[in-house]
């Protein structure tokens, strides 16, 4: 079988659509996939593999269930049973599950520790999003965003020091890399109920 070294976005997202059948993993799917284009976008990087690297990055989740051991291992194992051989892509999935009790992956470059943040910062918007009366990611100021960031009891299972670590690899504030996380998930809030 030839492997492939690319990967269309067109074959991801056929993908995504095979194997993420849960909407809360869909949404977050797709909204980690735009807060990876946006800084793509901001740091002269391309745009479409780091999309895709979000959108593909829990592509096991559904399958896997409790089985965390088997994380971003098993979606590394699907992207090459469908033929793909893409090491920085497989690294990113790898480590964006640093931390995860008998996982030796490790973060090591800047779109390995840029995925982890972006798809923590998606948890914590989310759950900023959930307590407006109104539901709505519109009228986010990133300045509350800030301040239950700073809170460890809110939004508890989201890794701060990775949303800290990207903000970093990315060369940028907290608050700026939060502004351009909020925008890029407002720009989806129609597909996402946000």
């Amino acid at each position: 079988m030839d492997r492939r070294t690319h990967i269309p976005y067109a074959e991801a997202k056929a993908l995504f659509d095979k194997y993420l059948k849960t909407k809360y993993l869909r949404h977050h799917s797709r909204e980690t996939e735009v807060i990876m284009r946006a800084l793509a976008a901001q740091l002269g990087e391309d745009a479409e593999f780091w999309g895709i690297c979000g959108l593909l990055h829990d592509l096991d989740l559904d399958e896997i269930g409790d089985d965390m051991l088997r994380h971003g291992t098993r979606t590394v194992e699907l992207l090459k049973e469908a033929a793909y051989d893409i090491p920085p892509l497989f690294s990113a999935i790898l480590a964006h599950v640093e931390g995860i009790p008998g996982l030796p992956f490790r973060r090591d470059s800047r779109l390995e520790y840029i995925l982890a943040g972006a798809e923590n910062i998606t948890g914590l918007i989310t759950a900023y999003v959930i307590l407006r009366p109104d539901k709505k990611i519109a009228g986010t100021k990133v300045a509350s965003l800030m301040k239950k960031f700073k809170s460890p009891a809110f939004a508890a299972k989201v890794n701060r020091d990775f949303i800290r670590d990207a903000a970093e690899y990315a060369g940028m504030e907290l608050p700026q890399f939060m502004g351009i996380a909020v925008s890029a998930m407002e720009s989806i809030a129609e597909e996402t109920g946000m």
